[in-house]
């Protein structure tokens, strides 16, 4: 071994050499400080990787630096070319190599002493192998691992060592077949153990390539396209203030600079605005967003003023410029949270919420126009959905050069002059594999019927829809729209008036859909316990329904019935059949009965209500037809009248002036709340889902007591059966109600200004008060003022009341309802209603005023579901279902010929008594007895033969009625003591009079 560390070293040590020395010297060091001896550190490095490896990390060495500095003398001749191999990267010399072993301190033993030949043989092999086989390249390139991969598997004698503990050289007794078979088994077992775990390693290692892959493409991408900025440029670029500009905003905001403060400032708002609950707000929202897999992020504008006041202004005056930022800003942070999410949707839209105040439509103005504006409305028509071009790319018929992609910039047709490559002049197709397209659907917005100004006509405006907006509303569905307002060229009115002319429409950006019961009130907590509060009155049924149209005196029949039908049933689905639950009302009474201003009350008392007139409807007008769209020009469904009332009311005045042919239309509507629509090829059904409520005149003009009511009005029988409730108005000349009716009349001006009357009544000509009546003005102000806080609590004949006002009566109902669904009580007592169902169909077979079919039995049970609504009840008890006796009973009766009503009152009286206060019942029981005075009164004067006599009556203002008259009266009602109805307040206040001596009642007329 002395021979060998005194061999001279060969004057090629070229960097090569130096690189394979070092190497060596490593390798060397490996192999002594193996802890297996020789056998082990071969076995490591046979281990650590193929000998394409072993050369690659020989390569990697460095050079001594004594070695660095030896001076190159040239070729040596005695060298089969080991030097030139030298003189590449890839050369490895004897010399150079026992150069270095000279530094290898004694102990390292006998073994590198022992491989040094050996080893240096071998690389002296490789060195002209790499020499013959491969190029020179530079050390920054690195090598080609595949190239000439072949090598790597010749056998190799030195290097082919094996631990001789880790070989197994037994030899196996022959096995039989049974003994095999299980051995097989057991190895395949074990393969497939090892292979499933190799799997999921080679599946964890191309996962980690698809993510590497998928973030370069994504990087590629948004070079390409313009897709957001790079983060750190953003956060590098110096922060600019936004405020302070002098162009125009537009053109302010797509400067980069600005653009890319604006993103950041929002990106920022994403990633850190918290709620209450110190939560991630947004993130949450991205979160829910992602797992419904859906592409808008709603954003609340009140957030945005809160953080970022300057940019929610601008969202409004410039929606299109900034929304498109905001939407790349809200992509690239969905990505951030889940990179794979653009697999699904490749765009996220903003979509902003709660934007303040609302315009209407008749309001809007050019100063609104390219503005973020918020429209509340009806819709009456929708268009089917449409492909619209987004990115376009077109073909050149030329060259077949595919050109594009350009955006599509509202209704703008893009054109183009000539091919970029082959100057064609056109046309150029539309290359519809490469073009992008979106949903396009344009829906009519109309003015809700409870915001047109009396008289009027409502508007109407087109909104377009595009996205994941397609089919967000239907038509009859109440919705708020927030979009951009904007415009676009009509060549069909310019060339009808002969100017430019623009159509404006909205550009939807989100449509909140108004899907509660009565429309958009929304009730607050303090609204929730006051209405609450107020239910626990045990007379709340009362006094909602003298809060029906308090400004009308009497007919306390039509505001019970009015009352029923704007609470309304529930309906009931039974085997994919649904069982209508609102109530349909029918008034029918004389002129000047105040059938129309109960209408006008429920319109708006009902926040979803449709009013229309007989004579000026038609079947189309009130159910739904077919029309052709001016833009698409496809035949599109609009709704009517019912259909926009649907979860409301609607309200028919003058219904006996409509067609027969048009009152057939509805009767769909009236029972099963659906209007089917074949015409143009269109094939469907809309909803009803509303109460109808109509009033209509009787024949002749004035109501005939001598006829039945099918004989009054001009309804056939179907159409009358579907009215639950029927209402009959008559204008009885009574001089005791005449005067109650003057005096309620007279109150209700007096209340309705007060203020005025009293400051009125206590100036002079010259508009100032002498100071010596300042005095006696203040009484007579006082005065009048507790004159008509009195008045306010006069009875009628319904017995008066307590009242409440029309906003809280309706946000009552609204809440009645949205939060109560009734259900029958299991202790109901249903044998009263087959009881009382078996007397109604024996009674009208005599009468025949009206037919008593099974839809009257419905009719109870909605009625009696609607007054547990009133008292927010969640279960119908008998009382409900009594008091809904006791108004189909009232109404039957009334509707029968004069002859027959008093032996129906008589046969019904244990249902008509129901509930009744027994002061209410004597003073109706008196005011009949009174009016058969005064008719004989004036009967007994008309046929007086005696002048004297007959002035003498003339001048008597004063009539009586025995007690015992009254006595049997309210005997046949179940009453036996009138002494409480003597003493009460409403028969002191309508100018009674007992005469205990006499046992005589009197009254000044």
């Amino acid at each position: 071994m002395a021979s060998n560390s005194s061999t001279p070293s060969s004057p090629a040590a070229a960097p090569g050499a130096e690189r394979g020395t070092s190497d060596a010297r490593a390798a060397t060091a490996s192999v002594a400080f193996g802890t297996g001896g020789l056998d082990s550190g071969l076995e490591s490095n046979t281990e650590e990787g193929s000998p394409t490896r072993k050369r690659r990390r020989l390569r990697r060495g460095s050079a001594p630096a004594s070695q660095a500095a030896a001076p190159d003398d040239g070729p040596d001749d005695d060298d089969d070319g080991s030097d030139a191999a030298g003189e590449g990267d890839d050369g490895y010399g004897r010399a150079a190599y026992r150069d270095d072993l000279d530094g290898v301190d004694d102990d390292f033993g006998d073994q590198a002493e022992e491989l040094d030949e050996e080893i240096v043989d071998e690389l002296d092999i490789q060195g002209r192998e790499r020499q013959y086989f491969s190029e020179e390249e530079d050390d920054d390139e690195g090598e080609d691992l595949g190239e000439n991969a072949e090598m790597d598997y010749r056998r190799m004698e030195t290097l082919d060592r094996y631990d001789a503990d880790q070989l197994d050289d037994r030899r196996y007794e022959d096995m039989d077949m049974d003994t095999r078979r299980q051995v097989e088994e057991e190895l395949n077992r074990r393969d497939a153990r090892e292979g499933r775990i190799a799997q999921v390693f080679q599946e964890d290692q191309e996962m980690e390539r698809d993510d590497a892959h998928r973030r370069r493409f994504r990087r590629g991408r948004d070079d390409e396209y313009g897709f957001g900025a790079n983060e750190q440029e953003l956060e590098d670029e110096e922060i600019i203030n936004l405020e302070h500009f002098d162009v125009p905003l537009r053109e302010w905001i797509a400067t980069e600079r600005p653009r890319n403060e604006i993103k950041r400032r929002f990106k920022n708002f994403l990633n850190t605005f918290v709620d209450r609950n110190n939560q991630l707000l947004y993130h949450q929202k991205i979160v829910k967003m992602a797992q419904r897999n859906e592409q808008s992020l709603e954003i609340e504008i009140g957030d945005v003023i809160h953080s970022m006041s300057m940019i929610a202004a601008w969202i409004v005056e410039a929606p299109k410029d900034m929304l498109t930022i905001l939407e790349e800003v809200a992509r690239d942070v969905v990505l951030a949270l889940f990179p794979y999410y653009d697999t699904i949707h490749q765009e996220i839209y903003v979509r902003i919420l709660d934007l303040p105040g609302t315009e209407n439509l008749r309001d809007l103005r050019t100063a609104h126009l390219n503005f973020l504006i918020k429209v509340s409305g009806v819709v009456t028509r929708r268009t089917s959905v449409f492909p619209q071009l987004k990115l376009v790319k077109v073909n050149c018929p030329g060259c077949g050069t595919v050109i594009g992609p350009f955006t599509q910039q509202n209704h703008q047709e893009i054109k183009l002059n000539s091919c970029p490559e082959c100057q064609h002049r056109g046309p150029f197709p539309v290359n519809t594999e490469q073009t992008v397209y979106r949903n396009y659907q344009k829906i009519t917005l109309q003015e809700s019927p409870g915001s047109v100004p009396p008289g009027r006509v409502p508007r109407s405006k087109d909104v377009i829809l595009v996205g994941d907006l397609i089919d967000k509303a239907r038509p009859g569905d109440e919705v708020a729209i927030t979009g951009i307002y904007t415009n676009t060229p009509d060549p069909t009115l310019n060339l009808r008036d002969g100017f430019p002319v623009f159509k404006t429409v909205i550009e939807a950006n989100h449509v909140e859909r108004r899907a509660d019961v009565l429309g958009s009130k929304i009730l607050t907590a303090e609204d929730k316990k006051a209405i609450l509060k107020l239910a626990k009155n045990p007379n709340i049924g009362q006094i909602l329904i003298n809060s029906v149209a308090p400004s009308i005196y009497g007919h306390q029949q039509v505001k019970t019935g009015l009352a029923l039908a704007l609470f309304g049933g529930k309906p009931k689905f039974i085997k994919n059949s649904r069982v209508r639950g609102d109530l349909n009302v029918l008034m029918v009474g004389d002129p000047g009965t105040a059938k129309s201003q109960f209408l006008r009350f429920c319109k708006t008392t009902a926040p979803r209500a449709v009013y229309s007139t007989g004579k000026g409807a038609s079947a189309v007008g009130l159910t739904a037809g077919v029309s052709r769209d001016p833009f698409t020009k496809e035949w599109v469904l609009q709704g009517g009248a019912l259909v926009l009332a649907d979860k409301g009311v609607c309200l028919i005045d003058e219904f006996d002036k409509m067609n027969e042919q048009d009152r057939t239309s509805i009767h769909e509507a009236m029972e099963q709340q659906s209007i089917s629509v074949s015409k143009a090829g269109i094939v469907t059904s809309l909803q009803a889902r509303c109460s109808v409520i109509a009033a209509a005149n009787p024949i002749g003009g004035r109501y005939n007591p001598a006829r039945t009511f099918a004989e009054n009005v001009e309804l056939t029988d179907p159409i009358l059966q579907r009215f639950d409730i029927l209402c009959v108005l008559q204008d009885r000349v009574d001089p005791v109600d005449d005067e109650r009716l003057a005096d309620f009349v007279i109150s209700s001006h007096m209340r309705s200004n007060p203020l005025k009357h009293a400051a009125t009544a206590g100036e002079n000509g010259q508009g100032q008060r002498p100071e010596a009546d300042s005095d006696e003005d203040s009484e007579t102000q006082t005065d009048a003022l507790t004159q008509m806080t009195k008045s306010m609590n006069v009875s009628d004949s319904s017995g008066g009341g307590m009242t409440i006002d029309q906003e809280l009566l309706q946000k009552y109902i609204l809440y009645a309802r949205t939060y109560v669904n009734p259900v029958m009580a299991s202790d109901l007592d249903t044998r009263k209603v087959e009881t009382f169902y078996a007397q109604l169909r024996k009674a009208s077979q005599h009468t025949g005023a009206v037919p008593i079919a099974v839809r009257h039995i419905e009719s109870l049970f909605r009625m009696a579901e609607a007054y547990a609504r009133m008292h927010l009840r969640d279960n119908v008890c008998n009382d409900d279902l009594d008091m809904a006796i006791r108004v189909m009973t009232e109404c039957l009766c009334e509707a029968q010929k004069y002859t027959f009503k008093r032996q129906w009152r008589r046969l019904f009286r244990p249902y008509l008594t129901y509930r009744q206060d027994n002061n209410v019942l004597l003073m109706h029981v008196l005011h009949e007895l009174f009016q058969a005075a005064h008719s004989y009164h004036q009967l007994r004067m008309q046929t007086t033969q005696s002048s004297k006599f007959a002035k003498q009556q003339r001048h008597a203002t004063t009539l009586s009625v025995l007690g015992t008259d009254l006595l049997a009266k309210a005997k046949a009602v179940g009453i036996y003591d009138l002494s409480e109805f003597f003493n009460s307040p409403a028969f002191v206040k309508q100018g009674f009079r007992y005469d205990e001596a006499a046992n005589a009642i009197l009254k000044d007329i």
